[in-house]
Formats: structure tokens, C-alpha cells, sequence
């Protein structure tokens, strides 16, 4: 297959180009950089995999959970590379590419994979893996408080994690067309007001 994979959901910017059994990878800063890095990196990388836009089979994107400005510039690119190339989208949920990565190492069965959602806050997601194949989540990504003790924090996703949930899509015609891919926010509130703040620090 030939897929292109990134992600921005975290302060890690990841990017990887599958050109048939051949695997590019890029990993640099997120954060407020990926807006403006994001496209120069995708560029540079599909340029060394030696493909066009045009000639990719699909584009996955790290839909989220994630923050709020990552996850709007990784929808955003996916969105209008998909539209220029006419390539179909493949929105991939942060919380699965992270168990998936946990269950690689570990071979454990059922996971819970948390990212920091900030605020205090943490989103997770159980997925069971006793099953053949990637893992299937059990219920919705949910928001809660941080509890260090529930939930190791520490593994991201990346986008070589991407392309194995996205070849999988794939296989079952799970495509999004560009005008149709969104964000996953699990929480609708970016930040704290200042009261909030003070009452956090107290």
C-alpha cells in the first residue's frame, strides 16, 4: 500500500510514508510549531519515499483525543491534501494507535491507553485485544481526572502505529471523504478561566 500517516495531537510532531514494504519516518516538534512545519515535513518525507499525493492510497491523521490546536491543524492538512489529491481520509483515534503500540510491547489483552488532556485531566479508553487483529475498543473515550495510579502515562501515538490501523481501514472500506473528517474532542473546554487556576493551585 501507499499511505501517508501524521499526527499532532500531542508536543510530538510525527509523520511517516509507507510506499509498499518501505517505511519513512519524521519526528520533530509539535505543539504551535506543527502548523507551520507540518506540510514542509510531509513534502520533504513523501520526496524521499519517492511519491505524489496524488499516487497515495489514502492519508491518516491522528483525529484525536489530543490538543485542541494540534488536532485542528492535523484535520485541516489532512482535509486539503485529500481534496487537491483526491485521496480518501483515514481519521485514526489517537487512544487505539497508543494501546496498539502498549499491546506490541507487552502482548497484554485488554488496555487502557490514557494521553494528559491537560487541567489535570486525562483521556482514556479501554481496548481488548483478546480477539485476532488490531484491538477493539470497549466503549467511548472518556475525560477524568488525572490519577497517576490508574493510568501510566508516557506513550504517544505515532504515525508508523497509524499506518497498521489504517491499512486495516482500509481492508474494510472505513474511508472518509475530506469533507466529512473531524476532529475527536472529548472535551469542549480548551483552558481554565483564572478563578479556576487560583482554585486549582489552592
Amino acid at each position: 500500500m501507499k499511505l501517508l500517516a501524521f499526527d499532532t495531537s500531542t508536543e510530538v510532531m510525527s509523520i511517516a510514508v509507507q510506499n509498499g514494504a518501505d517505511v519513512y519516518e519524521f519526528v520533530g516538534v509539535g505543539g504551535a510549531q506543527a502548523s507551520s512545519r507540518l506540510i514542509p515535513e510531509i513534502q520533504a518525507l513523501m520526496a524521499q519515499a519517492g511519491l505524489a499525493l496524488q499516487a497515495l492510497d489514502g492519508i491518516a491523521f491522528g483525529a484525536g483525543p489530543g490538543a485542541f490546536t494540534g488536532l485542528r491543524a492535523s484535520c485541516a492538512v489532512a482535509q486539503g491534501l485529500g481534496f487537491g489529491a483526491n485521496v480518501p481520509l483515514l481519521p485514526i483515534n489517537t487512544l487505539h494507535a497508543v494501546a496498539l503500540h502498549i499491546h506490541a510491547k507487552t502482548s497484554e489483552q485488554t488496555i487502557t491507553a490514557a494521553l494528559d488532556a491537560r487541567m489535570g485531566e486525562i483521556y482514556w479508553q479501554v481496548f481488548d485485544f483478546s480477539a485476532i487483529g488490531l484491538g477493539v475498543p470497549v466503549g467511548e473515550p472518556q475525560l477524568s481526572k488525572a490519577d497517576t495510579q490508574s493510568f501510566a502515562l508516557g506513550t504517544l501515538p505515532t504515525a508508523p502505529i497509524f499506518l497498521d490501523l489504517a491499512a486495516d481501514m482500509f481492508a474494510k472500506s472505513l474511508l472518509t471523504a475530506p469533507a466529512d473528517a473531524l476532529p475527536l474532542y472529548v472535551r469542549n473546554k480548551v483552558a481554565q478561566t483564572t478563578a479556576e487556576r487560583e482554585a486549582a493551585k489552592e
